[in-house]
C-alpha cells in the first residue's frame, strides 16, 4: 500500500490504495476478463511482469483479488470489494472519453488495440468457422507491423507470429486511424473512405467486418 495520507476520509483511505501507479489498470484488465497473468500482460503491455506481480500481491492482501491456484496454474479473480470498483472505473473512463480525448504518439500501441478488438469480437455475426484477420501497420516499427486475428465460433486470439493458416481479409491501417474508429472518434467509413484503412479479401467479408466486433465499452461517451 502506498504511503499514508494521514487523513480519517474514506477517499483519502482509498486512494492510499488505488492511487499507486497501474493498480487501477490491473483491476480494469481483471474488469474485463483477464485472469491469467500472461493474459494481464497482455492488457498491460508497458508494465514489467515484476511490477505486476507486486500489484496482485497488495490488491489481494486488501482483500480485492483473490488468488487460485490449479495445478500450475494459478487465476486471479476480484473479490466482492474488488467488483465493488467497476462502476468507479467506468466513471473515469467515460469521463476521460469525454474530456481528454486527445491521444499522443506514445498512447498508439497496435499490440494493446488488437489485444481489446480481439476480447470485442461478436462471434454471433463471424462465419461459423474459423476466420484469419491480418493487420498491416506501415508506418509501425517493424517487430509491431504486422498482427493476425484467428477468431472461431467460440474464441479469439491475437498473433504476432504467422499462425499459418489462409488469410480471408487483410486490414491495411494507420495505426491512429484505427485507434480513432475503435475508440469511436471515427468510423470505419470514415477510414476507408480517406484511405487510411483498406481491406482485401472477398467483397462479402469486407463489408461484414465492420459489424465482427461489438462497440469500445466508451464509443458511445458523447463529447462536448
Amino acid at each position: 500500500m502506498g504511503a499514508s495520507y494521514g487523513q480519517f476520509c474514506p477517499v483519502a483511505k482509498a486512494m492510499e490504495l488505488l492511487d499507486e501507479r497501474w493498480t487501477l489498470l490491473v483491476i480494469r484488465e481483471l474488469i474485463a476478463g483477464s485472469r491469467r497473468f500472461n493474459d494481464l500482460r497482455r492488457g498491460l503491455p508497458r508494465m514489467s511482469p515484476t511490477l505486476l506481480s507486486r500489484r496482485l500481491q497488495q490488491l489481494s492482501a486488501a482483500g480485492l483479488v483473490d488468488r487460485r491456484e490449479s495445478g500450475a496454474e494459478v487465476d486471479y479473480e476480484l473479490t466482492a470489494a474488488g467488483k465493488e470498483l467497476q462502476p468507479i472505473v467506468f466513471a473515469l473512463g467515460e469521463w476521460g472519453a469525454r474530456w481528454i480525448p486527445e491521444l499522443g504518439d506514445r498512447d498508439l500501441d497496435p499490440k494493446l488495440l488488437l489485444w481489446d478488438m480481439h476480447r470485442s469480437v461478436d462471434h454471433a455475426a463471424v462465419p461459423r468457422r474459423r476466420t484469419v484477420l491480418r493487420f498491416f501497420f506501415p508506418a509501425a516499427s517493424p517487430r509491431v507491423r504486422t498482427w493476425w486475428l484467428v477468431i472461431t465460433p467460440s474464441e479469439a486470439d491475437v498473433c504476432d507470429v504467422d499462425p499459418g493458416h489462409d488469410v480471408d481479409v487483410l486490414v491495411t491501417a494507420d495505426l491512429r486511424c484505427l485507434t480513432d474508429v475503435w475508440r469511436g472518434e471515427r468510423t470505419w467509413a470514415s477510414g476507408l473512405r480517406s484511405g487510411e484503412l483498406a481491406f482485401q479479401g472477398p467483397e462479402e467479408l469486407r463489408r461484414a467486418l465492420p459489424a465482427w466486433f461489438k462497440q469500445f465499452a466508451f464509443a458511445a461517451v458523447p463529447r462536448p
